[in-house]
């Protein structure tokens, strides 16, 4: 989709007031916003105020060495064009501009409707690249996120969890799995239809992405169960944050049209001693075993994993 030229900036840069006001008028008359500059120094001090779609300049300073202009230039701007227009250029030095990275070398004295067509495919170009960052982004989106929650899903999860547990071991940093189940679920699809059923699913997933901080890993594991990772948080936050979530589902009533229920929630965690050398999938196990245990012994609570627990769960069936 073509976008309109008056929201695209270009900063031009030539020492040269004439040859300035050459590249500026075509510009203009497409409608382009143009700012030009003949002091490299007031071009420096813009750039540091503004962002613009694309920079036009004429590298051959007085006091600058093109090469190093060009070099200094393309890291700072990104995601913008960078156009090197100069009458003077041997096919080195046109050579050395693409290769730092400049996206296109015009010869001056140019034709102007030429030139125009250049920089709108310089545009076209930045449109495609766009587009194509969205589309990857929504690709991955795909792949890691549960449709119905909006919480990550077991693709990526494990992925996550093993990166989180070898910096923990790094930089001797705890790492917590959080299990946690819907206590009697199979009463919602049992008293209502499959809907409603994932209607509650998809709430409880907002809950969580309520009570979760941005560098936690919210996960929905599979049917009513639902997994997080917590980061670098002491036992006493940890157990904060599961009461809470716990107390939050338990205060909630889940409407949707005529249907209507309260449920409660179940919650099992694991922490990380960094002493250990354990798989990600050991961790998730011993949350999963605390999980079953708070169920046992009543559901509606929050249990930290023991080793005893390990016994336990071999002498009992989950509920």
């Amino acid at each position: 989709m073509k976008q309109d030229p008056k929201k695209r900036t270009i900063f031009v840069l030539n020492e040269e007031d004439h040859s300035l006001q050459l590249i500026l008028e075509p510009l203009r008359w497409e409608g382009y916003d143009v700012k030009g500059f003949t002091s490299y120094q007031l071009f420096s001090e813009a750039l540091r105020f503004m962002h613009p779609h694309m920079v036009i300049i004429d590298p051959e300073l007085s006091h600058k060495d093109g090469v190093f202009i060009i070099n200094q230039l393309i890291p700072v701007l990104e995601n913008c064009s960078v156009v090197v227009v100069s009458p003077v250029a041997s096919t080195e030095q046109i050579t050395q501009y693409l290769d730092l990275g400049a996206s296109d070398f015009i010869s001056s004295p140019f034709v102007p409707l030429e030139f125009l067509a250049r920089v709108r495919n310089q545009f076209r170009i930045q449109d495609m690249t766009h587009e194509l960052v969205e589309t990857n982004e929504k690709l991955k989106n795909l792949v890691e996120i549960d449709d119905l929650t909006g919480l990550f899903n077991m693709r990526s999860l494990y992925q996550k969890l093993d990166f989180e547990i070898e910096r923990a071991k790094r930089f001797s940093r705890t790492v917590t799995v959080v299990m946690m189940d819907m206590d009697k679920f199979k009463s919602v699809n049992d008293g209502h239809d499959h809907l409603f059923g994932s209607y509650v699913i998809s709430e409880v997933g907002k809950i969580i992405r309520q009570v979760t901080r941005a560098v936690d890993i919210p996960a929905r594991y599979g049917g009513d169960e639902f997994l997080i990772v917590l980061s670098e948080t002491p036992l006493s936050g940890i157990e904060f944050f599961c009461e809470r979530l716990r107390k939050k589902v338990e205060e909630t009533v889940f409407n949707q049209g005529v249907d209507s229920i309260k449920l409660t929630l179940s919650i099992g965690f694991a922490t990380l001693d960094v002493t250990e050398d354990i798989p990600a999938k050991e961790l998730v196990r011993r949350a999963d075993v605390a999980l079953y245990e708070a169920k046992h012994q009543g559901r509606n609570q929050v249990m930290s994993y023991s080793r005893e627990f390990d016994r336990l769960f071999k002498s009992k069936k989950p509920v």
